[in-house]
């Protein structure tokens, strides 16, 4: 918040005048379960359940990552708080083409468990929610194909683990016999080395190698994304912006700067909008123990998210 309501040398303005700008999710105890769990959302029930009530197994626990923290309570209301607003930010990107939330990239869970501390993958139940309008209420039309693009610098393998085309397989997005659901597709650009060690497949894995800088980044990034779109022709883009791609990052191995994130960022909002793709942005990882610089990579999403608003003046573009 700190870094969005600051003034910074290249915006005519703060992002946010007040807190009271910001779009607010539901609340935790607000959110139907349906959202969440099978048979109608991704994760599976018993799982979901466990971590609610606090009794998950140390070994759960413990692939999480987050250990005995797992149990509290904020950790619980902070976790469904994201979903929560991972699927206000796909309604509003709905809405007027373009949104970004300061939270989200999840992208490590899978349906039955949490890894690489995250817990719930509110990629994919965003996806799920946009494609079924016994969810969604029917206020979401004409979502059947759902991409995300994963810039994270590790491999969105939770993502990936739901199936590269869940209309084909039974891992909790399908069709039934009203036609609610879709496809979920996944283009994940990934230092190879890093974690996850051993990798799921996506629809599109782009593995890279150590040390990267930004001109050959930024090559890669627009050859698959144009691919990608070209040939899935999304109906909807979710996008995993994460900073953990930085040339100092404790978890990084490449070599991105700041300036690499932003044309980054830029780049593949503005192609979004240039082809009338709605896309929602979430921040994705990060790691630094200097928390306000973390602060400010991270608010490079909203700021390119906001001259891409400006400049194609998506307040015009309001849907109903």
């Amino acid at each position: 918040s700190k870094a969005l309501l600051t003034k910074q040398p290249h915006l005519p303005r703060p992002l946010l005048r007040s807190m009271n700008d910001y779009y607010m999710p539901l609340h935790t105890e607000h959110i139907p379960y349906d959202w969440i769990a099978q048979p109608h959302g991704p994760i599976d029930s018993t799982f979901l359940q466990s971590f609610l009530t606090a009794t998950l197994s140390h070994e759960q626990q413990r692939n999480i990552g987050f250990r005995e923290l797992c149990s509290h309570p904020d950790l619980i209301q902070r976790t469904l708080l994201e979903v929560s607003g991972t699927i206000l930010t796909s309604h509003l990107a709905y809405r007027y083409g373009l949104a970004t939330h300061v939270a989200g990239g999840t992208h490590h869970a899978q349906a039955d468990r949490g890894a690489g501390y995250t817990i719930l993958n509110d990629l994919v139940i965003s996806a799920n929610y946009m494609m079924k309008t016994e969810l969604n209420g029917g206020n979401i039309l004409n979502v059947d194909k759902v991409l995300v693009i994963d810039c994270d610098v590790h491999q969105g393998d939770g993502t990936a683990s739901f199936g590269t085309n869940i209309c084909n397989h039974g891992n909790g997005i399908e069709r039934d016999s009203n036609g609610n659901g879709g496809e979920l597709y996944t283009l994940s650009i990934h230092c190879q080395s890093n974690y996850p060690f051993r990798k799921q497949k996506s629809t599109y894995d782009v593995g890279l190698p150590d040390n990267m800088t930004d001109d050959e980044y930024i090559q890669i990034l627009k050859e698959n994304v144009n691919l990608a779109i070209q040939e899935i022709q999304p109906d909807f883009i979710i996008y995993d912006a994460g900073v953990d791609v930085y040339e100092n990052d404790v978890l990084g191995n490449l070599k991105i700067t700041e300036e690499g994130i932003r044309k980054r960022d830029r780049w593949v909002i503005e192609k979004c909008v240039r082809e009338g793709i709605p896309i929602c942005g979430v921040v994705g990882g990060g790691y630094d123990k200097d928390i306000n610089a973390l602060a400010r990579r991270h608010a490079i999403l909203h700021e390119e998210g906001a001259y891409v608003w400006r400049k194609y003046k998506l307040w015009s573009r309001h849907k109903q």
